[in-house]
C-alpha cells in the first residue's frame, strides 16, 4: 500500500467519489424525506414544489397537518424505551464470567461517560426518518492531569457526512476497508483553524472538489490495510493449547518458535489477516494530522432502515417515504375543504323591498355586527301585512373533501402499520392483554428499526471490546457501573495473570477486583428490551398485586418490593423491611436441610447428656461399695490389731512378774547377763507386730489418716 503524502489523498479522494457515485440518488432522497418529515405550516415541506408556486400564484390555501410526524415519534420513542444492551460472553483462552461482567461494566461505563444514549437517539430519528444514522467510536485523555485515555462513542447529528466503503458484504459494516467523517468548512475558518497549513485555490474535481474558492473540505479518513502473519498454536504443561499472533511476541520468541519447528516440535502455524487501521485527517488535499488506530474495525457504526440493490442500484429508506403521497392527499383534502368554505358567502337575508325600506343601513350590517334587534315593515301603506326578511339556506362543507381525509388518513395508517389502536385509541378490545396484544401487533410492523439497532449496538460492543485491552493497558482504578446504577471500583492490572481476582483486605473489612482485560476470549451480542427504569416499574406494579392478593407475602418479598420503589425514601423502608424478614428466607440464617441437621445434632447431644449421666452415676456406685468395702477392711484391720496388742501387753505383764522374781533370786554378778537378755526383750517387744505378721501394720497411721466422707 502506497504511503506517500499524494498517493494517500488521491486514494482517499477516489474512494470519497466511489462512496458518493453510489449513494448520491439516495442521498438526495434522504434530505427529501428528513424535509417532508419536519414540515409545519411555515415551511410547507409536504407540498411539491410545483404545486406549492401555483397554488401561492393563485392565493390557494396550503394547509399542513402533519400526522407522519406522529407514527414516526411512536417507532423512535418505543426505540428510545427499550434500548438493547450489550451482553459480554467468555468463549475461551481462560475467559471468565466473572470477566465478563467486568467487561459490561466497563461498556457501561463508557456509554456513561459518552452520554452514548445521545448518539443512539440521533442515530434512531434519522434511521426511522430518512434510512439511515451513524455514531462513532473515539479515544480522547481522559483529562489535562494524566496520559491516561478514555474510550466514547460520539454522536453524528449529519448523518450525510458520513460515508462507509461502499462494498461491504456485512450489514453492520464491519468488514469496510475505509470510512469518512467530513464537513465542508470555510476557508476563513479553516485558515484560522490551521493557521500553518496552505490549500490551493481550486482543486481538480469539477463540482465534487474537496477545495473550492471559499471552502474546504475537512474529512477524518480510516483506511484499513491487510497483512499475513503467523498464528502459532503452542502446546502447554497442563495439556491446553495456547494460540499466540505473531504481532503479539518479540522476533526472538517468533525465531525461537520457527526454530523449533524446524526441530520437529509439536508446534502448529497457520497464516491469518493482521488488519491495521490508519487514521488521516485530511484538509483539502494535505494529510494534517495521521496516526494508527488501536482497533481492528472501523470505528464508524451504521444503523440503517431498509437497504435494497434493486438492479445494481442502492434504494434506502425510512418509513416517511411510504406515507408521502397519503399525507400529501390528507393535505390537500384539508386544503381544498377550506377553500370551499372560504369561497361561500354569510348566508344573507332575503326580504322584500318594502320590509326594510328606511332601514337599510341595519340590514345591511347584518352580517358583520350583532345588533341587539333588527327592525322591519310589517305593513305597507295600505295597511297590507308584509312578510318579514328570512335568512337563506347556510353555507356547508363539501363531503367529498371530508371523505378524502379520512381515506387518506386511513392509507396513513396502512402503509405504516399503525393504527388508532397502535397509539391507544379504544377499540373492541376490553382486557388488558387483548389491549397490549393490539399494541404488539402495531410495534410488529416496526420491528425491523429496532433489530437494525440491535445489529449496531452490537457491533459497538465489539469495537469497544476490541479496544479496552489497547486502551486500557496500564495500571488503573476504573469505576464500572452496574445495571442497575451502582458503582464499583476495579483495579485494571494487565500484568495479572489471570482474568479476574479478588483481594480481601481484612484490615478496612473490603474486597477488591482486579481485572485484566488480555486475558481470554469474549464474544458480543446485544439484547433489547425495555430500560432499567421500566423493568423496575413492571416489577412494583406485579408485586403490588402480588401483595394486595397475599398479604403474608410481605414478609418474603416485602424488601424487593421496596427495592423496586421509586419514591422517597423507598431505599429506607427496604431496609427496615428487610430486618423484618426471617433470616432464612434472605438466605442469611440456616438453611431447611442445615436446620434438620441441627436439630439431630440437638437430639443427639440430649442422649449424650443422658448416657453420660447415666455412666457418671454408674461411677459413684462404685466409688461409694469400694470405700465401703475399705472401711471393713479397716475394721477387721482394727479388730485384729486389738486382739494383738492386747495379747502382747499380757506377754509383757507375765515377762516383767519374771524377771521380779528372778532378780530376788540372782545377785548383782549375774545381773549383767539378765540385763542384755531384758534389754533385747524390751526391744523385741517395743516392734511386736515384726513378731506377730511379717505385713504388720501400725494402727496409728490409720488413726492419723483423714477417711473420707461417703454421701450418698
Amino acid at each position: 500500500m502506497a504511503t506517500t503524502e499524494d498517493e494517500i489523498v488521491r486514494r482517499a479522494h477516489e474512494n470519497f467519489k466511489h462512496c458518493l457515485d453510489w449513494e448520491q440518488a439516495s442521498r438526495q432522497r434522504f434530505r427529501e424525506d428528513m424535509r417532508f418529515l419536519f414540515a409545519d405550516s411555515d415551511n410547507q415541506d409536504q407540498w411539491e414544489p410545483a404545486v406549492k408556486a401555483r397554488r401561492r400564484l393563485n392565493t390557494q390555501p396550503m394547509i399542513t397537518i402533519n400526522k407522519v410526524h406522529t407514527h414516526w415519534l411512536h417507532v423512535v420513542n418505543n426505540l428510545k424505551e427499550n434500548k438493547p444492551s450489550v451482553s459480554v460472553h467468555p468463549t475461551g483462552n481462560e475467559g471468565t464470567y466473572e470477566a465478563a461482567e467486568i467487561f459490561e461494566g466497563l461498556v457501561r461505563h463508557i456509554e456513561y461517560i459518552s452520554n452514548a444514549k445521545t448518539a443512539y437517539d440521533m442515530a434512531a430519528e434519522q434511521q426511522v426518518g430518512g434510512g439511515i444514522g451513524f455514531w462513532t467510536v473515539t479515544t480522547a485523555y481522559a483529562d489535562d492531569s494524566t496520559f491516561d485515555q478514555e474510550i466514547y462513542i460520539r454522536e453524528v447529528p449529519d448523518a450525510m457526512s458520513v460515508y462507509l466503503d461502499p462494498h461491504i458484504k456485512k450489514r453492520d459494516g464491519s468488514d469496510a476497508k475505509f470510512g469518512f467523517i467530513y464537513e465542508d468548512m470555510p476557508r476563513d475558518e479553516f485558515e484560522k483553524r490551521y493557521p500553518g497549513e496552505s490549500v490551493p485555490m481550486a482543486y481538480a474535481g469539477g463540482s465534487q472538489s474537496w477545495v473550492t474558492k471559499d471552502v474546504v473540505r475537512l474529512a477524518t479518513y480510516y483506511e484499513k490495510e491487510t497483512k499475513k502473519e503467523w498464528l502459532y498454536s503452542i502446546p502447554q504443561d497442563d495439556g491446553s493449547l495456547k494460540f499466540e499472533r505473531q504481532s503479539d511476541m518479540t522476533k526472538e520468541e517468533v525465531k525461537m518458535l520457527n526454530e523449533a519447528i524446524r526441530m520437529g516440535a509439536d508446534i502448529e502455524r497457520r497464516r491469518i489477516d493482521k488488519h491495521i487501521i490508519h487514521k488521516y485527517l485530511i484538509g483539502g488535499n494535505k494529510i494534517l494530522e495521521k496516526g494508527i488506530w488501536a482497533g481492528r474495525y472501523i470505528p464508524i457504526v451504521r444503523v440503517p432502515g431498509e437497504e435494497m440493490q434493486i438492479e445494481g442500484k442502492l434504494d434506502r429508506k425510512g418509513m416517511v417515504r411510504y406515507m408521502k403521497d397519503a399525507q400529501r392527499a390528507y393535505n390537500y383534502n384539508a386544503s381544498a375543504a377550506l377553500e370551499y368554505g372560504a369561497l361561500q358567502s354569510k348566508s344573507p337575508y332575503l326580504a322584500p323591498v318594502e320590509a326594510i325600506e328606511g332601514l337599510e343601513n341595519y340590514w345591511a350590517t347584518a352580517n358583520t355586527e350583532n345588533h341587539a334587534y333588527l327592525a322591519y315593515n310589517h305593513a305597507d301603506e295600505n295597511g297590507n301585512p308584509i312578510p318579514p326578511p328570512q335568512r337563506s339556506q347556510p353555507p356547508s362543507s363539501a363531503p367529498v373533501y371530508m371523505e378524502g381525509m379520512q381515506v387518506a388518513e386511513q392509507e396513513m395508517m396502512m402503509t405504516s402499520g399503525q393504527y388508532q389502536q397502535t397509539f391507544g385509541a379504544q377499540g373492541q378490545e376490553l382486557s388488558g392483554v387483548a389491549i397490549e396484544k393490539r399494541q404488539y401487533q402495531g410495534d410488529r410492523v416496526t420491528y425491523h428499526f429496532q433489530d437494525m439497532q440491535n445489529m449496531a449496538i452490537q457491533f459497538t460492543g465489539k469495537i469497544l471490546i476490541d479496544l479496552i485491552p489497547k486502551i486500557y493497558d496500564t495500571k488503573r482504578i476504573v469505576r464500572i457501573l452496574a445495571e442497575d446504577g451502582s458503582e464499583q471500583e476495579v483495579m485494571i492490572d494487565p500484568t495479572l495473570k489471570s482474568a479476574y481476582k479478588q483481594m480481601e483486605d481484612k484490615e478496612n473489612a473490603k474486597v477488591s477486583t482486579i481485572f485484566n482485560p488480555n486475558v481470554g476470549t469474549y464474544d458480543v451480542v446485544a439484547e433489547c428490551g425495555s430500560n432499567y427504569d421500566t423493568r423496575r416499574q413492571e416489577a412494583f406494579a406485579a408485586m403490588s398485586q402480588m401483595i394486595a392478593s397475599q398479604p403474608q407475602l410481605a414478609q418474603v418479598i416485602g424488601d424487593l418490593y421496596m427495592g423496586s420503589a421509586d419514591f422517597p425514601n423507598a431505599d429506607k423502608l427496604q431496609e427496615r423491611m428487610r430486618n423484618w424478614i426471617p433470616p432464612q428466607i434472605l438466605g442469611t440464617g440456616p438453611s431447611e436441610q442445615e436446620i434438620a441437621l441441627t436439630q439431630q445434632l440437638q437430639q443427639s447431644q440430649q442422649i449424650i447428656a443422658a448416657l453420660t449421666q447415666q455412666v457418671q452415676d454408674k461411677k459413684v456406685d462404685q466409688v461409694m461399695e469400694k470405700q465401703r468395702l475399705d472401711m471393713d477392711a479397716l475394721n477387721h484391720l482394727a479388730i485384729r490389731l486389738e486382739k494383738e496388742r492386747d495379747s502382747l501387753i499380757s506377754a509383757f505383764k507375765a515377762e516383767t512378774e519374771r524377771l521380779k522374781t528372778l532378780i530376788k533370786d540372782v545377785n548383782p554378778a549375774q545381773l549383767g547377763g539378765i540385763t542384755e537378755k531384758m534389754v533385747q526383750e524390751i526391744q523385741t517387744a517395743e516392734n511386736p507386730a515384726q513378731d506377730i505378721n511379717p505385713d504388720f501394720v501400725d494402727p496409728s497411721q490409720y488413726l492419723k489418716a483423714e477417711i473420707p466422707t461417703i454421701t450418698g
